[in-house]
């Protein structure tokens, strides 16, 4: 047994801090957010955990990654969800990956082929999110943009009733983990990168957000 779920928390809080203050999250927690760039967060974490599942998935065999896989934990089928209602039955026509998002994709996909332990990383950053913050960022969307409770399957978990009680089980599982001190320094490592991913999509998003209000703005001015 580790304390590697206590180390990650850690090791990763200037960054989870950091991540909280991008100007995309603070506007998003204080309610401020449109369709258009709500749909676009959607899309790109369709991509994201669509890359982060299959490659777990592909590891299900694995001593590390394979103790992490829990039923109804995966996100990419309540995020195809929420891409149809933004974008309609053709959605997977209609959306592609921005470039922070491909960059996010494509590191997933490295570390799967290289150094598949530090998919530990990005699973944890990812999903304990979700099933902490995310439950709070679910209520704020759909206040926001009068969702209705559609469009917000991205942040459902009906097997897991008890997301405080399943958050214990994850951080016991992480904790027994067969990883020597050396990996667990890695897997920090990438966690702290897997932040900064996050990151480049809030800001990339931030800057569609600004472009659109300028182009709003333009389109008043030559009414």
């Amino acid at each position: 047994m580790s304390d590697l779920a206590k180390q990650l928390k850690e090791g990763t809080k200037a960054s989870h801090s950091a991540a909280e203050n991008t100007k995309f999250v603070a506007s998003f927690l204080r309610g401020v957010i449109s369709r258009e760039n709500y749909g676009l967060l959607v899309a790109n974490f369709y991509f994201v955990y669509r890359a982060m599942e299959e490659e777990i998935n592909k590891l299900k065999d694995d001593p590390v990654v394979g103790k992490l896989i829990f039923p109804g934990l995966g996100r990419r089928q309540g995020l195809a969800a929420d891409c149809e209602f933004f974008y309609g039955e053709n959605w997977l026509d209609h959306i592609t990956p921005s470039e922070a998002c491909q960059q996010y994709v494509n590191r997933i996909r490295d570390v799967a082929a290289t150094q598949p332990e530090l998919l530990v990383s990005h699973a944890y950053t990812r999903y304990m999110g979700d099933l902490s913050g995310g439950q709070i960022l679910a209520g704020i969307a759909e206040k926001a943009l009068g969702l209705n409770n559609r469009g917000l399957d991205f942040y459902a978990f009906p097997v897991i009733p008890d997301t405080k009680a399943f958050k214990v089980e994850y951080r016991a599982a992480l904790d027994g983990l067969d990883l020597d001190q050396h990996q667990i320094n890695a897997i920090i490592t990438e966690a702290n990168y897997a932040f900064r991913l996050n990151m480049y999509m809030f800001e990339e998003l931030e800057g569609s957000a600004v472009k659109a209000l300028m182009k709003m703005l333009c389109n008043l001015v030559g009414a």
